[in-house]
Formats: C-alpha cells, structure tokens, sequence
C-alpha cells in the first residue's frame, strides 16, 4: 500500500492509481480462448481492486484525523512525515473505539469468572466507555463500604457507651483500630491482587466483610465487639488499594483522572451517608442495628461485583514450559522433605512476608511525598469527624443524634461538587503541560508525567482546605450556628476532595506495573494517621479547646503540604527518572 500523503497538500487520488486496475482488467478480455488465464486474471483484478479501496479508507481515515480539534492528552501521527499539524490533529483517530477481543468463558480468570454478565477480554483499554464507567460505579459503591463502616458508627458511640458500659474515649477504639486494619490488610490484598487477580480478592474480601459486620452486630462486651470490628475493617479495605489498581487496568493515564474522581467518590460518600443512616438506626432502635446495616450493604456489594466486575488484570505473557527429565531419578526420603520444606518456606515467605515489601516503595520521594501530603489531609478529616459529633452533642448546640448524623453532610457534598470538575481540571492540567513542554514520543504520542497533575490545582487546595479547618474550629468554639461551621466543612470537603484524587491518581501512575500497591502504600500511611486522630482528638480537645486544636492543625497542614508540593515540583524529574530505573524490573 502506498504512502500516506501529506494532509497539508490534500488526500485526492491521482488518476492512475484508479485508472490502472481498469486497465489490466480490458487487457485480460482479450483472452476468451483461454478460460485459466481468465480466472487468473480476473483474480487479480479483484485484488487491486480491493487494495484500491483499501488505500481510499485509509485516506479517508487520515481526513477525519485531521479534521478534528487539538488532542486533550494522547496521540498519533496522521502521516509518515510527523510534521506539526498532523501531530496535533491525531489524538481523534487515537480514541476511535477499538475492538474488544472476548476471553471464551471457560479461560476467563478470577473467582466464579464465568459467571460475570460484562465479558473479560483481551486487552481492558478496550472495552466501552459504557462499560469501563459501569465497572468504575461498581468499584465506587464497593469501596464505599469501608469508609462507612467507621462513620455509620459516629453518631451510635454516645449509645454505645451507655449500653456496654464504658467511656467515650474506649468506645472510640472501636473506630480507631477499625481505621487501623484498614491501614495495614491492604498490603497483603494488593500484593495478592497481583497474583490472584482483582475479581477474587473482591469477591472473599466482601464474603468476609459481611460474616464479620454479622459477628459485630451480636457482639455483648467491648472486647468483642473491638476485636470483630477490627476483622471487618481488614476486610472492607480490599477494595481501597485494589480498587485504583482497576481504575488503571482499564482507563488509560490521560482519562485517568475523572475516572479516578468518581472512584474517589465512593469512599469519601461514606462520611456524607453513613452518618445520616447511623443516626437514625441508633436513634431508632440502638447501635447494634448500625451493624446489620453494614452487612446488608456488603451482601449487595458483592452481588454487585459478583456480576458486573470482570477480571481487569493485564494477562501475563505464557513462557514456555519446560521440557521434561531424560530420566527419572529416584530421590531419598531425606532430599524430598529438603524439597518441601523449601517450598513450604517460599509459599510462607509469599504470602506473609512478600506484601510487606511494598512499604519500601516509600523509600522513592515522590511516592513518600505524595503520600504524605494526602494523608496529612486525611488524618485532619478524622479530627474532624469526631469533632463534629462531640462539640454538637454538648453544649450551647445538644442536638440529638439524627441531627448530628446530618451535620455530617457539608464535607460530603463538597466531595460530590469536587468529583464534577475535579478529575477533569486535572486531566487537562497534565496534558497542557505535556504540550507546553513539546513532550511527544517517536510516535507522536503526548508523554504525560504524573507530577504535572500537581499544579494549580494543588496550590489552591492546600491552601483553602487548612484555613476551612481553621474557620471550622473557631466557630465551634464561640458556638456560633450550625449553618457557618457546616459551610467550613463544604469548603474543606471540595479542597481535601481535590488532593485525594490528584495524589491518588499520581500513585498509580509513579508505580505502573503496581499501581494497587501505590495506592495500599497510600491507605498505610494515611488509616494510620486517621487511627491516631481519632484516638487523641477527644482527650487533646479537653486540654486545648477545639479553636485551638484545629489551629495547630491547620499551620501543620498548610506548612507540610507547600513544603511537599514545592518539593516534588523542584525535584521531580530528577527523582522520577531514578525511580523508574529502580523499578523497570519489577
């Protein structure tokens, strides 16, 4: 097939190349006598014909290519020349919807594989924007039930205490070491995510969640009940780390962050609706029913799943198996149990040691720093949350416990109006960066780096979410009305909503191959910073005032995040590079 031709100079065909298969084709009429050769020849006739047409769509192809507008973030060359106008007008023909090859459901990976109604297929970059965004609102509701799993319980813990009789700051142990499982299990749900696949570390982690939120519900004592909810913490945390590693199976990097926006919703929903739904079980008719909620939520969660998550995970290359033994030897009694015992040695070491080795991703630091300054924000959330149940449950405000669950409204929908335009704003911060620095590869494709999502954006956020914490201490403090503290709270739900999903999202992308073991690194961090706000927020109020609390709060955050963001802008690339070596043979 001939060359593209140049978009600039036109796609019109030169007569030749139509009048030549016409041609041939009158010059083999002249052969009636020889039935053979008419065949052959009209054979060929057929195949330049069709390679005609085939160079018009191509042609055609490269028209349409060039008539769409700038590309937003990937591309490819229009021509064979590379030359400018074609590089920019490419990015349409890139996004052209490509074939999804289906997996036959007997080779379908994953727990019960065969069962799910969206098919696995080849390549998941393949699949329908319909389809990636019904398995992406299926990932957000899953990974919605952690978080509400420590929320819903907010407005019970006063109840709580009462009915098992012990203080507040114990009952709160029942959230803090709920936050602390889900902080540490990731590493092995991830690591096993890898190995497993998505779909059956979703489907046990959310048969295991329910069974546990079951045990919750009918727990007598604190010591019970701690040691369960400790359980379903573990288990609910599947889906936070493993998760983002979906998100990158099937969105590629330049889409990447509004998917992201809306998977981030899920688990920042929980504090919005959980809340609501806790206040009114507890009010209703008692804590344990807060419980019950919780497993009837993990019951449809895994249905959900169940039936609409195929396996995402990308299909490794098969090696080819080795031949077998010549002969055979007979080995002794002694070098067999050698055998086995290494093999029990190796299979202990994967599976209890290896997760733990995704902790040294944070020796890299753009991963350390990311982390840290989305977690910073999370553990400043948590304060907040117990804040917010404390101070309006005490005087001059003593609402009831429907009241406070609603009071856990504000920063929710600041996360909802974030998701709108969050994920985009970044998308197309990182792809106008890539093109103001002229950044394409030797295909024309833009080459997009995770810390160019860190801009503006992050600027700003990390400026209005510590001054929202600082105006929402202050007002608590002089009991000014509900209304002022509850618009603090919106203003901080749309900045910190804003830094989750930037740092998240540059997660996946700093650890490609492992993008669920960024983010479990992530959650390590962060559920371990939310843990001790949790724990010390009550006992560090009464000492200081809760003006005063959130005012170290807010100096700590806006010093630590611009020191972070400053960082990681200077140093990035530097940084960056030496990472990637470190990890190209991972």
């Amino acid at each position: 097939m001939s060359a593209a031709p140049d978009p600039e100079k036109g796609h019109a065909r030169r007569s030749s190349d139509i009048e030549r298969p016409l041609s041939h084709g009158s010059h083999s009429s002249h052969h009636d006598d020889d039935e053979e050769e008419e065949e052959d020849t009209a054979s060929n006739h057929e195949k330049l014909v069709q390679q005609d047409n085939t160079n018009v769509a191509h042609q055609n192809d490269l028209i349409t290519a060039a008539t769409f507008g700038e590309p937003s973030g990937d591309g490819i060359f229009a021509c064979e020349n590379q030359c400018e106008p074609c590089r920019t007008r490419s990015h349409a023909s890139s996004l052209r919807s490509r074939v999804a090859i289906v997996v036959p459901r007997a080779k379908r990976r994953g727990l019960f594989g065969r069962f799910a109604l969206i098919p696995e297929v080849e390549s998941p970059y393949d699949y329908k924007n319909s389809t990636k965004w019904t398995i992406t609102a299926a990932i957000a509701m899953a990974t919605a039930g952690a978080p509400m799993g420590s929320s819903i319980f907010y407005p019970a813990l006063p109840s709580l205490s009462k009915d098992l009789g012990t203080t507040q700051t114990v009952a709160n142990m029942s959230v803090a070491l709920y936050m602390l499982a889900m902080s540490i299990f990731p590493l092995w749900w991830s690591s096993f995510s890898e190995q497993f696949g998505r779909r059956t570390i979703y489907l046990t982690s959310f048969s295991l969640f329910v069974v546990f939120a079951i045990l919750c519900a009918v727990s007598d004592n604190m010591t019970m009940l701690i040691v369960f909810r400790l359980c379903t913490g573990g288990a609910s945390a599947s889906v936070q780390a493993v998760g983002a590693g979906t998100i990158a199976d099937i969105w590629e990097s330049f889409e990447r962050g509004k998917a992201m926006s809306l998977f981030y919703l899920g688990p920042l929903l929980g504090p919005l609706l959980a809340p609501i739904f806790g206040g009114v079980l507890a009010q209703e008719l008692g804590w344990q029913s807060t419980m019950w909620f919780l497993a009837i939520y993990g019951l449809c969660c895994f249905l959900l799943l169940f039936f609409c998550l195929p396996e995402t995970l990308p299909r490794k290359r098969e090696e080819p198996a080795s031949p077998p033994p010549a002969t055979l030897e007979r080995t002794s009694s002694m070098v067999s149990a050698k055998v086995k015992t290494r093999k029990l040695t190796a299979a202990l070491k994967r599976f209890f040691i290896d997760p733990l080795s995704v902790l040294l991703f944070l020796r890299f630091p753009p991963v350390l720093i990311t982390v840290l300054v989305a977690a910073i924000a999370f553990g400043a959330l948590f304060v907040g949350n117990i804040s917010i149940q404390r101070e309006f449950t005490s005087a001059p405000y003593n609402y009831r416990q429907l009241i406070v669950g609603f009071l856990y409204a504000p920063p929710g929908l600041g996360y909802i109006t974030a998701s709108f335009f969050g994920g985009k704003w970044i998308d197309k911060i990182m792809t106008r960066e890539a093109k103001k620095a002229n950044r394409y590869d030797d295909k024309g494709k833009l080459i997009l780096l995770p810390e160019d999502r860190m801009r503006e954006n992050m600027w700003i956020a990390n400026s209005v979410y510590p001054l929202s914490l600082l105006g929402f201490g202050w007002t608590l403090r002089y009991g000014i009305h509900w209304a002022v503290p509850s618009v603090f709270l919106y203003f901080f739900g749309v900045s910190s909503m804003l830094v989750f999903a930037a740092a998240t999202t540059m997660l996946t992308e700093f650890v490609r191959k492992k993008s669920s073991a960024g983010v479990a690194v992530n959650n390590f961090v962060r559920n371990i910073l939310s843990c001790v706000g949790t724990v010390v927020a009550n006992p560090w109020i009464n000492a200081m005032g809760v003006g005063w609390v959130f005012t170290i709060i807010s100096l700590f955050c806006l010093v630590a995040g611009f020191l972070g963001i400053w960082a990681l802008r200077r140093n990035a690339q530097k940084w960056r590079k030496a990472m990637d070596k470190a990890l190209e043979n991972i």
